[in-house]
């Protein structure tokens, strides 16, 4: 992948990060409580998930309006 493209991709994923986290859903860590390897897993996963489900609703709301005949 080329830089252009890396650059790219990552500035998606930033510009859908706020959309992302509010479908991931998770709960905020209590101050001074760290994540276990595997929540973080866990977290990982529910992100990547909700990236994906945000980045198909943005594609979704981008495309033209289908004409009723």
């Amino acid at each position: 992948m080329d830089a252009d493209r890396q650059q790219a991709k990552m500035k998606e994923f930033m510009s859908l990060l706020p959309l992302t986290i509010e479908m991931a859903g998770l709960a905020h860590a209590e101050p001074g409580r760290f994540f276990t390897e595997s929540q973080l897993e866990a977290r990982a996963t529910a992100i990547k998930n909700a990236h994906r489900a945000a980045r198909q609703i943005v594609l979704d709301i981008a495309k033209p309006a289908e004409v009723a005949e």
